[in-house]
């Protein structure tokens, strides 16, 4: 029996939203979709990977661009509680050690504490700026040093007189001063011996002399030893009554804030770790070079000593699950860095300029990133894995790293790092780290794949209707009227080309609704409607239908050849899909098939030229097996046929065309024409199976296009693969045109049935006593093939 078109009903599976309640008239009373629309399977790695604590289990989110998987896993983890697998958040804060300067100490505080912390030292800082300069200018200061002062001068003075007048009443004159000089001569009554005068005395005198003179040295030399002693003793008086008057200071205003933070340890520990210091640094307040504290205090903010600042690294926001998008996955950004500071033309650095990356800011939470960007810097890949693998987040300078530079850097103290990653990806990537980084695997555990499709049923479209709710919720868009929301549905299946299925491509979906939104506000309209959707797409298509414009623009003008009327031999309209960037139509390119007497080959244009490929080649091999399985049942096929595509300039591949093909090469052997008015698509097996192709719906199309560019006739139409039925979301204007008979879509299983709709002649079957019937198409090609090998016979 012949085959029937196909109704216009199974053209179009339109949206009735039947199992959505009748009162639910727009998006505005629809509930936004809280899970991931149509990722279950996602979506359960993703909470599985998110309760376990162990290292190990970061997440590989695997699935084409435009999925959304990136805003539907934030929606996610934004719309759910965090995980409770043991995981406490905490702010991070680098503090100097007094001990080690060049290595920076770590403080770990109650999360959302730290900034308070920063705050309170910032305040301490500044009254002890002010309160230690007042407790050394006052009188009572004063006083005391002045009688320390004066106690020492008056034992200097009292043993130095003594000694003056031990020397003086053994005839000696002594000078001495408190810096230890001093000057011995020999009196000669009131007044010093001249020269002249002291060689004038007796040997016995001089002598005498020297060794009054020695003794008196002896003796001197002890006195100075102890008047060095008693500087030393008065310094240390001096410097232990300025400490009781620092720490009486420093005890009144650092106590509160120790006794304040006396539940943390290490904070505890840091504060009394400081009060020993100022206490050990009191210059840095009190100082007398102005150049020397200028050099202490030197930073973006003055206000107080950069010694004992604290530098806030990370500080949670009311104890929020951190939930970081790094963009741009560089070194510094994922791992932090630490700046230079210059001060009167000397660069120098400290703990107070070591700045977080992304790492530090997702501690205790999540962290997304694009796998393609993170493998495409330098030292990246390798920082993250180490960093995965010790669970200790090491701040070190990639200068370093890279032995790019000696110069002397920081060598913080590393910090506990507890953090999920998940790393956005397409399978090739996936791949490529499976195989050559036998680390991945054990670092990145869980696959969240992320389907392209979901099933389209009554019930799912009512879950879709909620996704759509909630890209209009978080945009601020207009609301969808239960029709608009109908007309969205049934785009999102043509994406998907498939009648039973809806596209999870969720970055279409979102631009249609701004472009939709864009529409209906122009409009001054208050609900988005479908006009405005029809409207929105009109304009996609016109944005990008520049080359599809062209090719149409060729069969107006006749640059293209071709026919949609009458009957040709050896000629046929397949049906093939073109691509001007992301934007897929469909048109018609002309098939023709000549045979000569041969051995049977089809030989494949494309081929020879190497224009075709791979798969158009085997498809090619397919149908020559069939050809053969056909016509050659009792002796070779004496004919061969020559295959091409023409005004075809480009490369051509898939085997979408392989039963158009075998239908040029039936008729070229056969000398039956076929009908120009029917365009044909669909791949086929050796058997003559007819296979389901891709872009079926682009196809008729494009067929149709040109129809209507050449002038409609009635009968005209396009014959597919009947497992393609399922793929058709065609145009409005192709569903009614069908529907009016003006035009058909016919859909077959075998080759056979396009063969008799294309020449109006039965297939034929074989009969092992009859062959073919004689006027059965394959019985007049098989009977030619006959005649030409006894031709063949005769002549040898």
């Amino acid at each position: 029996m012949p085959v029937k078109p196909l109704a216009s009903e199974n053209l179009y599976q339109a949206a009735t939203l039947e199992q959505l309640e009748a009162k639910c008239s727009s998006t505005k009373h629809l509930i936004p979709l809280d899970d991931i629309v149509g990722q279950e399977r996602a979506q359960h790695a993703v909470e599985f990977a998110m309760s376990i604590k162990e290292k190990g289990y970061n997440i590989y989110a695997i699935g084409r661009n435009g999925l959304g998987k990136r805003t539907m896993m934030l929606r996610y983890l934004n719309r759910h509680e965090p995980p409770h697998n043991g995981t406490v958040l905490y702010d991070w804060c680098y503090v100097v050690d007094f001990e080690q300067t060049r290595s920076p100490k770590v403080l770990r505080l109650p999360a959302g504490t730290a900034n308070g912390f920063k705050k309170d030292i910032e305040k301490l800082m500044r009254r002890l700026v002010k309160a230690f300069p007042l407790a050394f200018e006052n009188e009572m200061y004063y006083t005391r040093a002045e009688k320390l002062k004066t106690q020492l001068a008056v034992r200097q003075e009292t043993v130095l007189q003594e000694l003056t007048d031990e020397a003086k009443s053994k005839g000696i004159s002594l000078n001495l001063n408190t810096q230890g000089e001093y000057q011995l001569f020999a009196l000669n009554g009131e007044e010093p011996h001249t020269d002249e005068t002291f060689s004038a005395l007796s040997q016995e005198e001089r002598k005498a002399f020297e060794t009054h003179i020695g003794e008196i040295e002896v003796k001197l030399r002890s006195t100075v030893r102890q008047l060095t002693e008693w500087e030393e003793e008065f310094s240390t008086k001096q410097q232990k009554h300025d400490e009781e008057v620092a720490e009486e200071v420093l005890t009144h205003f650092i106590q509160p804030v120790i006794e304040k933070y006396h539940h943390d340890k290490d904070v505890r520990l840091h504060l009394k770790a400081m009060q020993k210091d100022i206490l050990d640094n009191l210059d840095i307040f009190i100082g007398d070079s102005e150049e020397q504290l200028a050099l202490s205090y030197a930073a973006l903010d003055k206000k107080m000593p950069r010694r004992y600042q604290v530098n806030v690294l990370v500080c949670q926001q009311d104890d929020k699950f951190p939930i970081v998008v790094e963009e741009s996955p560089n070194y510094h950004t994922l791992f932090g860095y630490v700046e230079n500071a210059t001060y009167r033309g000397t660069v120098f650095t400290d703990f107070s300029l070591i700045r977080p990356g992304s790492l530090h800011k997702a501690n205790g939470g999540v962290l997304l990133m694009d796998a393609v960007k993170v493998l495409e810097q330098p030292y990246v890949w390798d920082g993250i894995k180490r960093s995965l693998r010790s669970r200790n987040l090491n701040l070190s300078s990639l200068e370093r790293e890279v032995s790019l530079s000696g110069t002397i850097s920081l060598d913080p103290e590393p910090i506990p790092l507890d953090v999920k990653i998940v790393l956005f990806g397409d399978h090739e990537t996936y791949r490529l780290l499976e195989h050559y980084d036998p680390e991945f695997t054990e670092l990145f555990r869980v696959t969240a794949e992320f389907e392209n499709t979901m099933v389209r049923t009554p019930e799912s479209e009512v879950h879709y209707a909620q996704f759509i709710a909630s890209i209009v919720h978080d945009n601020n868009m207009l609301h969808c009227d239960r029709k608009a929301i109908g007309r969205i549905i049934e785009y999102s299946s043509r994406r998907a080309d498939d009648q039973n299925k809806l596209s999870l491509h969720s970055a279409d979906i979102a631009n249609l609704l701004r472009e939709t939104n864009y529409c209906a506000r122009s409009a001054k309209a208050t609900m988005i409607r479908t006009s405005h959707v029809e409207q929105a797409l009109m304009h996609q298509e016109h944005r990008l239908s520049r080359g599809k414009d062209t090719v149409m623009q060729s069969f107006m003008n006749g640059t293209t050849l071709i026919d949609v009327q009458g009957k040709a031999i050896g000629q046929i309209n397949a049906l093939s899909v073109l691509a001007s960037g992301d934007y897929h139509f469909g048109a018609p390119s002309r098939i023709t098939a000549t045979a000569a007497y041969g051995k049977g080959e089809v030989f494949d244009i494309e081929r020879q030229v190497e224009l075709g490929g791979s798969i158009h080649s085997k498809g090619v091999m397919i149908l020559t097996a069939y050809l053969k399985s056909v016509l050659a049942k009792s002796a070779p096929i004496p004919l061969s046929s020559y295959l091409t595509f023409e005004q075809s300039y480009g490369g051509v591949d898939g085997d979408s065309a392989s039963m158009a093909e075998l239908c040029a090469i039936l008729s070229a052997f056969s000398q039956v024409p076929l009908r120009q008015d029917i365009g044909i698509t669909g791949s086929m097996n050796q058997f003559g199976e007819s296979q389901p192709i891709g872009g079926v719906n682009e196809k008729i199309e494009g067929f149709f296009d040109v129809c209507a560019i050449k002038g409609f006739k009635k009968g005209q139409g396009v014959i597919i693969p009947k497992s393609n039925v399922h793929n058709l979301m065609l145009r409005q204007e192709v569903v009614a045109a069908v529907k009016r008979g003006w035009f058909n879509i016919w859909a077959i299983e075998h080759v056979s049935e396009a063969m008799e709709l294309l020449t109006g002649k039965e297939m034929g079957d074989w009969h092992e006593q009859g062959g073919y019937p004689e006027a059965s198409l394959l019985g007049i090609a098989y009977r030619r093939v006959i005649q030409l090998n006894q031709k063949h016979k005769e002549e040898h």
